[in-house]
Formats: C-alpha cells, sequence, structure tokens
C-alpha cells in the first residue's frame, strides 16, 4: 500500500489529472460523434452497439498485458507512445468512410486507453500520502469527469454546426495532453528504480517487476473484499449497461430531441459524477474501514439503478436533466469509494495490474449491456428497455448484498486478529 513518502506532489496530480481530463474529453468526443453520425445515418442498434464493443473490447482483451506494462515499462514512455498513437489514430478517423475502417481504428483507439488507463491510475496513488489519497482521487475524477461532460455536450454542438470531421481533428488535439504530461511529471512508475525531489527530501518511486516481490504475489483473487466490490459493480454494470446504446435512440426519436440536447442530457449525468466525487471524498477520509466504504458503494449503485427506472417517466428529453445528475453523483460517489479501497489494499508495485484487473471487469461487463441493448432494439422500443435495466439493476444488487456483507465480516474479523497479535507482540517484547 505503499504511498509517497514527505509531502503530497500536487502539482504532478494537477498535470496527470489535467492529462486524463483533455484526453478523456477527445475520446467521448469521438465517440459521440460517431454515435451520432451513425444515428442521423439510418444506422440501427446493432451497429452502434459494434462501435461501442470495438471501443470497449481492447481494455477487456489486453488487460493483462497493459497492466504488467504499467508495472513494468517506464511510465513516461508508455504515456508519450500511446497519446502520440492515439492522436494519429483519431486523426485518421476524421478521414475514414467505410464503416469496417472507421471498427477498426475505434479498436486501435481503444487499445491506447488500455495501455494509458492503468499508467494513469497507478501513478496518482504514489504522488500523494494515504490521508491525501481520497482528494487525489476526487481530483482525478473531476478531470475525467470534466472530459465526459464537455467531450458529448462539445460534440453534439460541433457536429450539429461542422459536420463529423472538425469534431474528430479536435479529439486528435486532445490526446497530445498524454504526450505532454508523460514528458513533465516527475513521479514515474515502472523500468528502473527512481528517486524524486520533493522540497529538500526526496521519496522513493518503488520499481514494479522485483521477483518475489508484493506486488508479483498479489493476487486479486486472494482478497475476498475486493472481489466481492469488483463482483458487485461489474454485475450492476452488466445489468444497465444497455442504457448506453439505448439512450442515443431514446432521447432523439422516443423523446424527439435535438443532437445538442442529447449532448446536454449526456453530460448531466457526468455532472453529476463530478459533483459526487467531491462530496464523497469528504466521507471517505473520515472511514478507514474499507468495508464501510464497499457497503456505501453498494447503496450508490442502487441509486443509479433507481434513476435508469425514473427516466422513462419523462415526457420531454429536458427533464431527464434532473434526473441523470442525481443518478450521476451516485455513481461519482462509487467511484471514489472503490478507488480508495484498490488503492489502499494493493501494494504500490501491482496498482497497474490492479486498475487494468478491474477495468477490464467494469468493460467486460459493460460490453454485456451493449451486446443486450443492440440486439434487443431490433425488437422492442427504448422505454421498455430501459425498464428493464433498471430492474435487471436493482435485483443484481439484491443477490449481492448477502455476499459483500459476509466478506466484509470475513474482513473485520481479519483486521482484529491482526490488532490483537500486534498488541501480543508488543505486550512481550515490553516484557
Amino acid at each position: 500500500m505503499s504511498f509517497t513518502t514527505g509531502g503530497s506532489r500536487w502539482l504532478d496530480v494537477g498535470l496527470a489529472t489535467s492529462a486524463r481530463g483533455i484526453a478523456t474529453c477527445g475520446e467521448y468526443l469521438a465517440a459521440t460523434t460517431l454515435t451520432l453520425s451513425l444515428q442521423s445515418s439510418g444506422a440501427g442498434g446493432r451497429a452502434v452497439a459494434g462501435v461501442l464493443l470495438a471501443a470497449t473490447l481492447p481494455l477487456v482483451v489486453l488487460a493483462p498485458l497493459t497492466g504488467r506494462l504499467a508495472d513494468r515499462v517506464d511510465s513516461r514512455t508508455l504515456l508519450v507512445g500511446a497519446g502520440l498513437a492515439q492522436s494519429v489514430l483519431c486523426l485518421g478517423l476524421a478521414y475514414a468512410g467505410h464503416p469496417l475502417l472507421v471498427v477498426c481504428l475505434v479498436a486501435l483507439l481503444a487499445s491506447g486507453l488500455a495501455v494509458t488507463q492503468p499508467v494513469l491510475s497507478a501513478l496518482v496513488p504514489s504522488m500523494v500520502r494515504a490521508v491525501d489519497l481520497p482528494r487525489a482521487t476526487a481530483l482525478n475524477q473531476t478531470a475525467g469527469t470534466l472530459g465526459i461532460l464537455t467531450g458529448p455536450a462539445l460534440a453534439g454542438f460541433l457536429v450539429g454546426g461542422f459536420g463529423t470531421r472538425v469534431p474528430l481533428l479536435v479529439g486528435a488535439v486532445g490526446y497530445l495532453a498524454l504526450v505532454l504530461a508523460g514528458l513533465l511529471l516527475r513521479t514515474r512508475r515502472g523500468g528502473a528504480r527512481r528517486s524524486v525531489a520533493i522540497g529538500e527530501g526526496v521519496a522513493a518511486v518503488e520499481s514494479a517487476g522485483v521477483g518475489g516481490s508484493a506486488g508479483e504475489q498479489w493476487r486479486l483473487r486472494r482478497d475476498p473484499l475486493l472481489v466481492a466490490m469488483v463482483a458487485t459493480l461489474a454485475g450492476v454494470i452488466a445489468a444497465i449497461g444497455a442504457i448506453n446504446v439505448i439512450e442515443v435512440f431514446y432521447v432523439r426519436e422516443t423523446l424527439g430531441a435535438s443532437a445538442s440536447v442529447y449532448g446536454l442530457v449526456t453530460g448531466a449525468w457526468t455532472l453529476g459524477v463530478l459533483c459526487g466525487a467531491w462530496i464523497f471524498a469528504r466521507l471517505a477520509r473520515r472511514f478507514t474501514d474499507d468495508g464501510t466504504l464497499v457497503q456505501g458503494g453498494l447503496l450508490l449503485l442502487g441509486g443509479c439503478c433507481l434513476m435508469v427506472l425514473a427516466s422513462v417517466t419523462v415526457p420531454a428529453a429536458l427533464l431527464l436533466v434532473p434526473i441523470w445528475l442525481l443518478g450521476g453523483i451516485c455513481n461519482g460517489g462509487d467511484n471514489v469509494f472503490h478507488t480508495v479501497v484498490l488503492a489502499r489494499r494493493v501494494p504500490e508495485a501491482a496498482r497497474g495490474r490492479a486498475f487494468a484487473a478491474v477495468g477490464a471487469a467494469v468493460q467486460g461487463a459493460a460490453m454485456v449491456g451493449y451486446l443486450i441493448g443492440g440486439l434487443l432494439l431490433e425488437v422492442t422500443a427504448p422505454r421498455p428497455l430501459i425498464v428493464g435495466c433498471g430492474v435487471a439493476g436493482l435485483l443484481v444488487l439484491l443477490g449481492f448484498v448477502v455476499p459483500v456483507r459476509r466478506a466484509v465480516l470475513a474482513e473485520r474479523a481479519r483486521v482484529r486478529q491482526v490488532a490483537a497479535g500486534a498488541g501480543l507482540t508488543t505486550s512481550v517484547a515490553a516484557g
């Protein structure tokens, strides 16, 4: 669970989170542009689901490789190389015409994300003290959320005013933020062991890939609390993930909204994520018990599912904004909780693999939702499908209540045993 020694490096946190925000804006700008393009051209749910799957599959398939890369290869090399490649690929998307070429380029673009995502996620905890982790996590979530918030809204306005090429060119520029961050960040992971000056002190940045280290021995399946947390998160995402495919048809066809309104509605959930990250970061600092955070995440996921259900009651698209805002607040809180739990419980040298593994579980679950949504949209209207998503999500949560509770109780019993053993050792030493 190694964090930085000495003071937290907030300048590095700012650089890393800014890069994430700008690059994320580029990603969602491109994704929303392609989604709107397909919908406007008369493509059905299968086509939209196909692009979403191409953007997700590499995150799942490449996770074992990219996680190890994040732990073993210099983070600067990975950020600069992947950022340049993604910029070139997005530039290619702006001029790609054939649907198959578009899908291939989207898949390659996602392969770059599969590299940069665990690199940045693992870097941030190495920049701060343990007590500052919730705040740094909230900053990281804020940057990503602002990117997600800005990307779809910007895509809606740019597509409406300039067509599809201009927003994709803007997205290509956004990926260069990763290159700049890679060159400027003082905190580095992977490769040879490094030291980073902090004021008058020096903080060691641990190297991954040392044989026999705690990082090499770490496995997600050996931590029942993490397994319960990740399984719950993945299960809910699989249940309600179809909403990502259904939303564009629900907002634009069922509710008759414009591309600009669609961007506004999509951005409302993301704005909620931003607010939720800061609201619940304050709470996360107060809880040293990981089990409390995991159970809190369970309740927040329930809030997400309830907001999905509530969305079918609106007669106009703009009324989705407050509902999506509340759902996003719950989403942002859960993001902070599970990120803090993961960073606390995983050795520093294994964080790249840990974040990649969790990302793969989440993205794999999302793929299930995309497939379900794409197939069912061919035979069913959007509104009843959204009802099915919300109900399925709540049922999944109910199914995980008992396993999560058991994992939390087992974890608390283990902590008590460790504390009792430490107390006994201290007493013997004093005697």
